[in-house]
């Protein structure tokens, strides 16, 4: 198997820890260890990654730097009451902010050149635009488009009708669609779903340090993630935790503060709400619990990647849904009868050497055609 030039585009990477930028750093750290020639692109910040590149062999580049308030990968943004304004205003008609990579993609794919193998990573779809608006093989021969949840098929957000253009403009040029779950792929336009194909979020084993799992005095269970009202809605299960008379104390790792601190003061230090972490410390803390919560999606086309790190703390898994219907299993888990956890799938499909072999993959698939 020949070496190949890998570029990989994404708007933040490590340390940001979004699942977007987790893929990106991933993937372009097992493939370079895999031998290959990998460049990852990304709006870096202030971060300095010499150690990182000396470590891995993965040459990171900046996108640049955004003046419309983008988050870089410090998760630091410059967004000022004007631009946060104007965002809200305008933001779904124009895709503003995220608008503003277009012309970063387009630059650097076009510096770059004689790319053997592009990847560009969603969201912002914006990145796929730029993409797209090129003469694609001018500047590289494979093309492969990476998405988290979809964009006009997103039932969180619904976007104007004029996108579609520029979504199926894409999905005709792009060589293929990769997405982390089998049922996304309803999310996507039908006549291009054969193009799509299922690469799960990957994970470096090999880096997975567990706690010494010892039963809690009192039932102690987490959750960590963003939610959304209507969606992935916690408040009718925090309506019942406010119920119960018993001990039991709910660790929350989130971004999304406000939906929690609302029964803050109802549960007092039953509830703990803890700003996220690095993942590998994530990890560790949650293997301490005595089980974990996963809130459904309403959505059939998206799953949390956080799934897999739960899988991999060997900790039961109670899901709920925003109706919170499941309280007998849930009142079974404060009892420490974990009999209707979740089925774990088979962790070997999410382990980054075979992810990262399914992409490699898809490169000689098509090109034995």
């Amino acid at each position: 198997m020949k070496k190949l030039k890998f570029v990989i585009i994404a708007q933040a990477i490590t340390p940001a820890l979004f699942p977007r930028s987790h893929r990106a750093t991933e993937l372009a750290k097992e493939l370079a260890k895999q031998g290959h020639d990998v460049t990852l692109y990304a709006l870096l910040g202030k971060y300095d990654y010499t150690d990182f590149s000396k470590n891995t062999g993965v040459k990171v580049k900046n996108l640049g730097k955004s003046k419309f308030g983008l988050i870089d990968s410090d998760t630091y943004s410059n967004a000022n009451l004007c631009l946060k304004i104007f965002t809200k205003i305008f933001g779904k008609f124009i895709e503003f902010p995220s608008i503003e990579l277009i012309p970063m993609v387009r630059r650097v794919i076009k510096r770059e050149k004689k790319i053997d193998y592009l990847i560009t990573i969603a969201v912002p779809f914006t990145i796929h635009w730029a993409t797209s608006s090129l003469a694609l093989k001018k500047y590289f021969k494979f093309w492969v488009s990476d998405c988290g949840d979809p964009f006009m098929g997103n039932h969180f957000i619904k976007h104007p009708f004029y996108f579609k253009y520029l979504e199926k403009k894409w999905c005709r040029m792009t060589d293929y669609i990769t997405v982390p779950v089998q049922q996304a792929k309803d999310g996507y336009y039908e006549e291009f779903r054969e193009k799509i194909k299922v690469i799960p979020q990957g994970f470096n084993f090999r880096e997975v340090n567990l706690g010494n799992y010892i039963k809690n005095d009192i039932p102690t269970f987490a959750y960590s993630g963003v939610v959304y009202k209507g969606h992935r809605d916690p408040e009718k299960f925090l309506e019942y935790l406010a119920s119960i008379e018993s001990d039991f104390k709910f660790v929350v790792y989130t971004k999304s503060i406000s939906m929690f601190e609302n029964f803050k003061q109802r549960l007092g230090d039953k509830l703990e709400i803890r700003d996220y972490i690095p993942r590998d410390q994530l990890l560790f803390e949650l293997s301490k619990m005595d089980f974990l919560v996963n809130i459904k999606n309403n959505s059939g086309v998206q799953q949390p990647s956080k799934l897999i790190d739960y899988y991999l703390t060997n900790r039961p898994i109670i899901e709920i849904t925003s109706s919170f219907s499941e309280k007998d299993i849930f009142n079974q888990f404060l009892m420490g009868n974990y009999s209707n956890r979740m089925k774990i799938e088979s962790l070997e499909d999410f382990k980054i050497e075979n992810v990262a072999n399914k992409f490699v993959e898809l490169f000689y698939q098509n090109h034995n055609k």
